[in-house]
């Protein structure tokens, strides 16, 4: 199965290849590394450096620098339409060349509305919902703008601080904030005996923990695993999402050994360019509990 938005109004994937992207987030138009475009692009040079707000040049493994062609804002806001609203970012150039946001999780986001909207009508008045690996909190302030009770964790304070502004830019309260190693919190829920009725979670492939922790996603996704199949409630839904080389297949056969679930989705999940060339992001398994 292919999972790709279609509601985004202010955000475009333009045109993608030779591993590059071409994108525009409002007003502003970026080009960024993506080694998934793998394909020729579609458009000119020409086209593609006249129409850019932007360039991200790599420097190295871990950061790089933007190369501009226009003024570039230092902060500026994107609105993705969500229920009877939006959804609101605050989106900034970092030197790691994200800018706060990754558009292709908005099928997430109405996921996690509707699955919410089932639980309540399941009789769960406020759902608890726990995003893990969480960045900049787009399923956090989705989850919590459906009605959900919503707790929010990452390594990184200073990508917690940033969600924690789009909660204030969304006029939402009493998200919880947790500065931590997703896996070793998932683990210490399981001891407190908390329970969730929805999560998500989007580990890296590799990383470091606020202590210097290694993190490599094929060692230690068994115990990712059984760390989260530990603290669901009964009534339930799991998002699982990987940008790291493992396939839907491999996915699929993990969630049925841990969690066994009742009903599941699997397929990848993608942008599709406005010259309709599908660009992978990742491999993504839903599944949930909820059936009466």
């Amino acid at each position: 199965m292919k999972f790709s938005p279609t509601r985004w109004k202010e955000y475009q994937l333009i045109d993608s290849g030779d591993g590059q992207k071409l994108e525009r987030f409002g007003e502003v138009t970026l080009i960024r590394p993506e080694i998934a475009a793998i394909w020729p692009r579609s458009l000119s040079d020409k086209e593609w450096n006249t129409s850019a707000t932007a360039r991200f040049i790599q420097k190295d493994a871990k950061s790089g620098y933007w190369e501009e062609f226009a003024p570039l804002p230092a902060a500026w806001e994107l609105r993705y339409p969500f229920m009877e609203g939006h959804l609101h970012f605050s989106l900034k150039p970092t030197q790691f060349k994200h800018v706060g946001i990754f558009p292709e999780q908005a099928v997430n986001w109405e996921h996690i509305a509707r699955m919410i909207q089932a639980l309540k009508s399941r009789g769960i008045a406020e759902p608890t919902f726990l995003n893990l690996f969480a960045y900049t909190g787009g399923a956090s302030i989705a989850a919590r703008a459906a009605g959900a009770k919503v707790t929010h964790v990452d390594s990184l304070k200073q990508l917690v601080t940033w969600a924690n502004e789009n909660q204030s830019l969304n006029r939402l309260n009493d998200i919880r904030w947790v500065v931590e190693d997703a896996l070793k919190f998932a683990e210490r829920e399981g001891k407190r005996g908390n329970r969730y009725h929805g999560i998500i979670l989007d580990p890296p492939a590799w990383g470091m923990g606020p202590k210097g922790e290694k993190w490599k996603l094929e060692e230690q996704i068994n115990t990712l695993f059984k760390a989260v199949a530990a603290i669901r409630e009964q009534k339930h839904f799991v998002i699982i999402n990987t940008y790291s080389g493992l396939s839907p297949l491999q996915l699929e056969t993990l969630t049925r050994r841990h969690f066994q679930p009742q009903s599941l989705q699997l397929g990848e999940i993608c942008l599709s360019d406005s010259l309709d060339k599908a660009l992978p992001l990742g491999s993504l398994v839903r599944f949930d509990n909820l059936a009466e």
